[in-house]
């Protein structure tokens, strides 16, 4: 078998692909290159510097496309120690035989823009240099190397109650081209899911794990000068506690919306998180299968609520409605993360939120009206009743820090 898992690979493409990894700067500059013919005659100039006999189309024949990743279903053991030297990022946690790994994917240097990395990882993966080489290294090695960036801490982390405008704030931080903006990372969910649910290991096992995978996520060619801020999965509120203690120091938002608001929202496209069973017993709710739809997804979206009102001692937290969204991000949000925006930083980010974060090539319309319009008895009465308290303490949580805020200006 092969890196790729083929049955027969000619020894001269086996010994390509070494050369390439062996040579930070050779594999970047393939990295970079996205056409396909391009990339072959690339290839094959390279091969024969190395005195290696393989032409354009050998090559062309070697590249297995993978857009979706479908390779990380496979059971393949990992092949290597460590991380990829170079420009890799995590791209999946996957299960190789009795143990976990981690598939890396090039981003060839291209930054994360896209409203979540999943289409960013999409993308990457559509490169010819990740059908040509693969990368699969042990979790356990990821996380006694420390991942990428161990002794740098994110800028800011940003939860969220779900459908409440996260990814509007993510992309206006993303418009500033020096920031690194992570939004809701398919292998970080898997490493947070992990050491939640691990009660089997230490606190600093845990600890550790999250943090080299936060790091690895975090590297890039210019990573160390940049702002780098996550944002998170609704679900990652109860797991608050574990990010506190691996980043104590790192400021975190808790963004919120009218529940029933958000309840619409899910009505017209429910989420994976709200689908009982889905997320295992991750929210504790008895008989969820037997609820209404609109109740069981008002309980579900009360127990995220619930984890971020009861960590709040834990300390750094903001809560922001998202009726105070975009201005919030100015006001609010940016000074508590320590950012003081310059003209250029203000510019970008208000052009950003005039844009669909979701949908960048249309145009951001508010639809507190259209959805409270469509908000039927059944559904509010579910909101109140589930979600009605909640509310209200956010509210009050918010407004007093509001009042702070404005005490201390």
């Amino acid at each position: 078998m092969t890196d790729r898992g083929e049955v027969m690979t000619p020894p001269a493409l086996d010994r390509l692909r070494a050369s390439i990894s062996s040579d930070i700067e050779l594999e970047r500059h393939l990295a970079a290159i996205e056409d396909v013919e391009d990339f072959a005659v690339a290839a094959a100039w390279c091969a024969d510097k190395a005195g290696l006999a393989l032409t354009p189309d050998e090559i062309r024949a070697a590249l297995k496309p993978d857009p979706l990743g479908l390779d990380r279903f496979d059971d393949r053991p990992p092949r290597a120690s460590g991380r990829p030297a170079g420009h890799w990022l995590p791209g999946a946690v996957v299960s190789s035989g009795e143990a976990l790994a981690v598939d890396w994917v090039h981003f060839g240097g291209r930054p994360l823009i896209e409203p979540f990395f999943e289409d960013s990882l999409r993308r990457a993966r559509q490169r010819p240099i990740n059908m040509l080489l693969r990368h699969r290294t042990a979790l356990a090695d990821l996380v006694s190397n420390g991942g990428g960036r161990p002794d740098v801490a994110p800028d800011g982390f940003i939860f969220h109650m779900s459908r409440c405008g996260s990814t509007l704030v993510a992309q206006m931080l993303a418009a500033d081209e020096r920031h690194l903006v992570l939004s809701e990372a398919p292998p970080l969910d898997a490493v947070v899911q992990l050491a939640h649910g691990r009660r089997d290991a230490s606190m600093d096992e845990r600890v550790a794990l999250l943090r080299a995978m936060v790091g690895a996520l975090g590297q890039g060619p210019d990573a160390r000068r940049r702002r780098y801020f996550v944002k998170l999965d609704s679900w990652h509120t109860l797991a608050l506690p574990l990010f506190r203690r691996a980043f104590p120091d790192t400021p975190w938002l808790f963004l919120y919306r009218d529940p029933v608001e958000v309840l619409v929202s899910h009505m017209r496209m429910r989420g994976f998180q709200t689908v009982p069973g889905a997320m295992g017993d991750l929210y504790g709710i008895a008989g969820g299968e037997r609820m209404a739809v609109e109740t069981y997804v008002a309980h579900v979206l009360a127990r995220i609520c619930e984890a971020a009102l009861t960590h709040r001692p834990l300390g750094r937290g903001l809560f922001v409605n998202y009726r105070e969204l975009p201005r919030a991000v100015e006001t609010r949000i940016l000074p508590h993360f320590g950012i003081a925006p310059d003209d250029g930083m203000l510019r970008a980010m208000a052009m950003a939120a005039q844009r669909n974060a979701k949908m960048p090539r249309t145009a951001f319309e508010r639809d507190e009206t259209s959805k409270q319009a469509e908000a039927g008895p059944a559904l509010r009465s579910a909101a109140e009743a589930v979600l009605g308290d909640v509310h209200r303490h956010l509210e009050a949580v918010s407004g007093a820090a509001i009042t702070e805020e404005f005490a201390s200006a």
